[in-house]
């Protein structure tokens, strides 16, 4: 079954936001860009739309609450998140700051996680995750 939740940002493409089997959910990827806009916190583009600056800890926030959302539409929650693939497109810069976020959000009993970097992501931003979880 597909799911979309009116509370997170629309998929950019021919997909939903997360599909059930199951007892199971898969989420597809996930980044911080807000609901009903194009705006990402924490992001500074140049004329051409290249990224001259972001904020990872916003991007964190943001994409944190993304994922809750489509979590609670999909009946789920955050505490059922089993594994998690985090992309970064500066893990050099960026990881201190996520890992750090990443333990104040997973305090109790933490999700599985892979994290990895990519050279881009198909909007400007720093972070997106992949998440599976129990309903």
């Amino acid at each position: 079954m597909n799911i979309n939740s009116d509370k997170a940002p629309a998929p950019l493409g021919l997909y939903p936001h997360a599909k059930r089997v199951g007892d199971l959910l898969f989420l597809s990827g996930i980044g911080p860009r807000e609901k009903d806009s194009k705006k990402i916190p924490g992001v500074e583009l140049d004329e051409n739309g290249n990224i001259i600056s972001h904020d990872i800890a916003a991007q964190c926030h943001s994409v944190f609450k993304n994922v809750k959302n489509v979590l609670e539409a999909s009946g789920s929650s955050w505490d059922k998140i089993i594994d998690v693939t985090v992309f970064l497109t500066d893990i050099k810069n960026d990881f201190p700051v996520y890992n750090k976020l990443w333990a104040e959000y997973f305090k109790d009993n933490p999700p599985c996680r892979t994290t990895i970097e990519i050279n881009c992501l198909p909007t400007p931003i720093a972070i997106e995750l992949k998440v599976v979880a129990s309903v």
